[in-house]
């Protein structure tokens, strides 16, 4: 199963995409989370540390300077550029290189690509992309399974999500399953469904537990297993399972 994650910056697409994955490795499937961000945190997020997760950027960067040896393929990158992050999920950083080499399976080709190459039929594979819109449009060409399309219930993040999921449905990317996050009451509720007619978004409740674990860079999945808004996210989880 390949699953991309998009969305606004800040609408909290790498929290989802980090409990998510770990959900996913929970239930005994094999789970790569692939952080294709310019700026990654999803380390963060699977509860490897500041510390690792800054290590794994570093080890990026130093390729990116001539300083360590490219990847000799995509499995390659994994293994290099990757750790095993709590229940068994592996982690590996692709952001872009700013001087790739051509065809260099590491840099020479987009995180998109990635995505598709290192899907197996027993492996899940969970791509945390950068923030906007500019995924979605690249994405074309390269479906995969689930496009979550992550929102919170704000004018500019309803819009940048419609448009995504628009585009996604147009194109025939995949299924689209919107998540919102922040959702504080009805009437928060009632904007993000009307902002997705068609489509029944996943309401993740306002939850200070979250923003407390994100403030301390503790994984929400082990800081606060029962709250609220971390239990929606991991009901979204085992309902991608069940749907295959």
């Amino acid at each position: 199963m390949k699953i991309a994650v998009v969305g606004k910056g800040g609408s909290g697409k790498t929290t989802t995409s980090g409990v998510v994955a770990r959900t996913l490795a929970r239930s005994g499937r094999s789970t790569l989370a692939l952080d294709c961000d310019s700026n990654p945190n999803l380390g963060i997020s699977l509860g490897i540390g500041e510390e690792a997760t800054e290590r794994l950027v570093a080890v990026r960067d130093a390729v990116d300077a001539g300083e360590e040896e490219h990847a000799s393929s995509a499995d390659d990158l994994v293994e290099r550029f990757g750790v095993t992050a709590p229940d068994g999920v592996r982690l590996a950083v692709v952001t872009a290189i700013q001087n790739p080499q051509p065809g260099c399976p590491c840099c020479g080709i987009s995180p998109e690509r990635l995505l598709g190459e290192l899907a197996r039929p027993d492996r899940v594979v969970v791509a945390d992309f950068e923030a906007g819109l500019g995924t979605v449009m690249r994405l074309d060409g390269n479906p995969v399974d689930v496009v979550m399309v992550v929102v919170e219930p704000t004018p500019k993040s309803l819009e940048v999500g419609r448009r995504a999921a628009e585009s996604v449905r147009e194109s025939g990317l995949g299924r689209v399953v919107v998540v919102a996050n922040r959702v504080r009451d009805d009437e928060d509720a009632a904007r993000v469904r009307a902002a997705f007619p068609g489509l029944e978004p996943v309401l993740v409740p306002d939850d200070p537990a979250i923003m407390d674990a994100e403030r301390q860079d503790v994984a929400p999945l082990d800081a606060a297993p029962d709250a609220p808004g971390v239990r929606a996210l991991v009901d979204l989880a085992d309902s991608l399972l069940k749907a295959g």
